[in-house]
This record gives C-alpha cells, structure tokens and sequence, in this order.
C-alpha cells in the first residue's frame, strides 16, 4: 500500500510504523513522475514497509526530515529515526535501497 500525503503528518507515520519509505516528489519533476508507479511497484512486494508517497514543496516539515535537497529523493526511516536516503532516477538503485530496509 502507498500513502499519499494530504496533509504535513510524515513524522506520525514514522512514529505508528516500524519501517517506512519516502518518495519526495514534486509536480513539475519529471523525474518524479517516472519513478512514482516503479515506487509504487515496491510496494506491492514489500508488505512489512510503509510507503509513502510526500510532496517536497507543499510539505515542508516532512522534507526536513530527511534534509531533502534534491529530486526524487527517497528516504527510510526504521523505528521512528532516519535512517538512509538516495537521490536516483533509476529503479535497479530504488529497489537495492528498499533491499536494505528488509536485510536490516
């Protein structure tokens, strides 16, 4: 399942689940747009992950929460704490993150 953020709450999500990943997206990024169903993807296959799906200009608290600089930009947070990010365009580089999550 993949969460949509409507409203600036990713630090609630964090807290209420043990493993969560962040696609920060944007409209105008074209990039973004591309990795949003190969995220989506992910998601199905990774049941024990939360995946969410944040926009980075209209939810600024969320963006801090993993330094957000650049986009698409995907973050996991395990246990309520950062954990890791990557800043790719590219699905091999997407699916070894989430791979991570799950080994650790």
């Amino acid at each position: 399942m993949v969460l949509e953020l409507e409203q600036d709450n990713l630090q609630d999500i964090i807290n209420q689940n043990a493993h969560v990943v962040v696609q920060y997206s944007a409209s105008w990024c074209g990039n973004c747009r591309i990795m949003k169903p190969k995220f989506k993807k992910e998601a199905t296959t990774n049941e024990n992950i939360t995946f969410v799906i944040a926009d980075a200009e209209n939810f600024p608290e969320s963006r801090k929460l993993a330094n957000v600089d650049n986009l698409p930009t995907f973050a996991s947070f395990s246990n309520g704490s950062f954990k890791n990010q990557v800043q790719t365009n590219k699905y091999d580089v997407l699916k070894d993150f989430i791979s991570e999550i799950t080994s650790n």
